[in-house]
């Protein structure tokens, strides 16, 4: 169930992914959800279902009269002040082959400031929606330290396990659920502590906008772990690290950790 004070781009493109999300579920063996059928503007490969997902989103983006800008379809530019910044389907492997944990992530962005932002969780229908600058009605954990903390971390990558294992053996439980924007939404509720990417530089902006604003506004804060400004910006090949936690004391001691 969206909140009332949705705007009506964010709730029309959000209703819009879930509709062709269970859409393709129906239609689609988990063997063609997860064939790649192109390759997208971030340059990674695109399964069926980010494409079918993407489509239905390209197409309320465009009746709602705001610019689109998404991970396989790059910018689309309908002449508004006003750009939706789109992940239609996080977690796709997840989505194709039915594990339950996928979502919907989008934010508006007015003149290169991300303003609202919404999450969708296919699979239940939970949602999270956040405006910059005004509490939400969820909050962080407030969790400081690392030690008895329960974080997700990004499955271990190369060149990261070193990191990956100094966070792990320092936090109290660990978990890998593979979608990163609903990750960041179980930070900002309070469900997990905290979220980390340990260093493999894997994230676009749409994998974090809509974190950027949802989890300050719960109390939590997004950084990426060199320092590098969290920022909007159409080219799709700047990438981030991405750490989510409840509070700043907890981020630097994940980072610390995470850096050795």
């Amino acid at each position: 169930m969206l909140a009332q004070d949705v705007h009506p781009a964010l709730g029309a493109t959000a209703r819009a992914a879930s509709r062709a999300y269970q859409e393709a579920r129906r239609r689609h063996t988990r063997a063609e959800l997860r064939e790649e059928v192109a390759d997208g503007a971030d340059g990674t490969p695109t399964m069926r279902v980010d494409a079918l997902v993407e489509a239905a989103i390209a197409e309320a983006a465009a009746a709602a009269g705001v610019n689109l800008l998404s991970e396989e379809a790059g910018f689309l530019d309908h002449g508004s002040a006003v750009t939706l910044v789109v992940d239609p389907v996080d977690g796709s492997a997840n989505a194709a082959m039915g594990v339950p944990l996928s979502c919907f992530a989008g934010a508006l962005v007015v003149d290169a400031t991300p303003v609202e932002a919404l999450t969708v969780w296919f699979d239940t229908g939970r949602a999270w929606s956040a405006k910059a600058g005004e509490p939400a009605g969820f909050r962080t954990s407030g969790r400081t330290a690392l030690k008895g903390s329960s974080i997700c971390l990004m499955r271990p990558k190369r060149g990261t396990e070193e990191a990956w294992h100094r966070l792990a053996n320092a936090a109290d439980r660990i978990r890998v659920l593979c979608t990163t924007c609903l990750e960041t939404m179980l930070v900002a509720e309070g469900s997990v502590d905290a979220f980390a990417d340990p260093g493999s530089d894997t994230h676009r902006l749409m994998d974090l906008i809509a974190a950027m604003v949802t989890l300050p506004a719960a109390g939590g804060v997004l950084l990426d772990l060199r320092g590098r400004p969290l920022e909007f910006d159409p080219d799709l090949s700047r990438r981030w690290s991405g750490v989510a936690a409840a509070t700043p004391r907890l981020a630097d001691e994940l980072i610390a950790t995470a850096l050795g």
